[in-house]
């Protein structure tokens, strides 16, 4: 096998365990309703609540199968970026570092952040469709990481625009004054 070969099996392999992930991760909030993972976005601080839903689950399955054909692979993980950092900010953040901690840390999705980003400036790789229509390194390097990027700015003004957590419960005085 060529170094080539090499590289454009391994890029392919990670492109199809991530993509597959997030279509899982998408399916899950869709199978038996949405009405469960908007409930569950509601008690987050997530407003309006159904449309985060249906937006998170099509952006991971939208991004998830793009991924997985290697298709407009840049705006793919700018996707994943974007969905990554919401969860990380709504969901993990205080949890701690470790997933196994309880709440769910912030590592997971920590990491599928960075393999977004990575992903969209190495590129899919030649077995890809981007490859194949001839616009993968118009989408790699310095413009992939610029596209995945944006998914960063994305995500932060959909959580300046929508995200209301509750107010945290004031300290009591411990003088009990």
């Amino acid at each position: 096998m060529s170094d080539l070969d090499a590289l454009n099996l391994v890029l392919f392999a990670l492109r199809v365990v991530i993509g597959v992930t997030f279509v899982v991760h998408g399916y899950n909030k869709v199978k038996n309703g949405l009405a469960g993972t908007a409930g569950w976005f509601e008690s987050l601080g997530m407003r309006p609540p159904m449309l985060h839903a249906r937006a998170a689950a099509s952006t991971e399955i939208g991004c998830g199968v793009l991924l997985v054909l290697g298709l407009l692979t840049s705006f793919a993980a700018a996707g994943i970026v974007g969905t990554m950092l919401v969860a990380w900010v709504i969901a993990h953040r205080k949890n701690g570092f470790l997933i196994f901690l309880p709440g769910g840390g912030w590592e997971y999705v920590f990491v599928l952040l960075f393999v977004g980003i990575t992903i969209a400036t190495i590129g899919p790789g030649q077995w890809s469709l981007d490859d194949a229509f001839g616009i993968m390194d118009d989408l790699t390097g310095t413009t992939g990481l610029l596209i995945s990027l944006a998914g960063l700015v994305v995500g932060a003004v959909l959580l300046a625009v929508c995200w209301k957590p509750a107010p945290a419960e004031p300290a009591a005085d411990p003088a009990g004054a």
